[in-house]
């Protein structure tokens, strides 16, 4: 019989409990793990690298954007904990935010701050796993409903932010299925809804604002998440366990995750909400477009076969800076402040630049497809 319960990473309990399974495993370089995944030996998903410290001038870089946009992020969750509790309805049943794994934690644990101490209600977050073309973790869901006992009315997908909508597809498409599955064992099931700060693709249901910037907790990876790796969703994970992870305690020492939390919490008493636009429905729909036109066009003029080496919007970029390997940075505008990092990070990589001002965001990063010589 499995023991499952929450991990909590370096958050507090009260912000953020992780249903994962910590694992010890093999790590691989970025390199292998990318030929791997290319030839099909594995899923990405299977594999991790070892995460490094970030060097103090990423730190600077990362010191830099929290002092740009700490008060605009507060503003932005504190504007969609208020849509929130306004479509929700006030209750004494607590609202479950559900993160993502892991972008979206520290959109999850402020989210729920705000909530419990701006709007007035109770209100409970998780983390929880989910894989592309692997779907949810169905383990963690049946926890929130069976075990947790939370209110599957109540509950609330969240994550940073969109690209171009791949993680709410998979969202939308693997919870029809965990329905209905539930639907036939006669159990009560969730309504889905996603909640972002940045919805850049225009796929989510809940959004602050469609603009792409250098959100801080973006930049990095587990020392803004808890410590938390990406989930993994291997051999080492028995049949009913949650998705697993690693956790970087040796990173404790470059730790940022509460304290970001504790900053952008911070400006919450200084938002002016009233001063806040919000986000009409036409944005999204312009937004989806812009990205899908877009899209298509860097597809042409990269010849790139496979949209998944294709990663728009600041974040995204970053993330394959860092975890990928990366054959192509594209910025709308090198002087723009919220591309310095990435910048920085092709400098470091010997990544090649190029400027499009066509972009409706700030970057783009290609992946590169590796040589069938690097491979076999």
């Amino acid at each position: 019989m499995l023991d499952l319960k929450p991990i909590y990473g370096s958050y507090s309990p009260d912000d953020c409990q992780f249903l994962l399974t910590p694992i010890e495993t093999e790590f691989l370089s970025i390199e292998e793990k990318e030929r791997r995944i290319q030839t099909g030996t594995a899923h990405y998903s299977e594999m991790i690298h070892r995460e490094p410290a970030p060097s103090d001038t990423y730190l600077d870089m990362f010191e830099t954007l929290c002092e740009r946009y700490a008060h605009r992020m507060a503003g932005e969750v504190r504007l969609l904990a208020r849509e929130l509790v306004a479509e929700y309805g006030p209750s004494e049943r607590p609202l479950t935010l559900v993160s993502l794994v892991r972008a979206g934690t520290p959109a999850g644990a402020l989210l729920r701050r705000a909530i419990t101490e701006y709007e007035g209600q109770p209100c409970h977050h998780y983390s929880i796993s989910i894989i592309r073309d692997r779907g949810i973790d169905a383990a963690a869901l049946d926890y929130l409903l069976d075990t947790a006992g939370v209110d599957p009315q109540r509950l609330i997908f969240v994550d940073a932010w969109t690209a171009k909508g791949v993680i709410t597809r998979e969202l939308r498409h693997d919870m029809a299925r965990y329905n209905t599955a539930r639907k036939a064992k006669g159990k009560s099931l969730i309504a889905t809804r996603l909640a972002v700060i940045s919805d850049i693709g225009g796929t989510a249901d809940y959004a602050a604002t469609c603009e792409d910037y250098a959100i801080p907790s973006g930049v990095l990876n587990a020392t803004v998440s808890g410590l938390v790796s990406r989930s993994v969703l291997n051999e080492q994970i028995p049949e009913g366990a949650f998705h697993g992870c690693v956790v970087y305690d040796e990173l404790a020492e470059q730790d940022h995750s509460q304290a970001f939390i504790e900053r952008i919490a911070a400006q919450f008493p200084a938002v002016d909400l009233d001063a806040l636009p919000g986000l009409q429905e036409s944005s999204r729909h312009r937004q989806q477009a812009l990205m899908k036109e877009m899209l298509t066009q860097i597809q042409q003029d990269y010849a790139i076969e496979d949209i998944n080496h294709v990663k728009p919007g600041v974040a995204e970029a970053t993330r394959v800076m860092l975890r990928r390997v990366p054959a192509l940075l594209i910025v709308c505008d090198a002087n723009h402040a919220d591309v310095a990092h990435l910048l920085r990070l092709a400098e470091e990589k010997s990544v090649p630049v190029v400027e499009d001002s066509r972009m409706p965001f700030h970057a783009c990063s290609l992946i590169k497809v590796m040589a069938q010589q690097e491979v076999v």
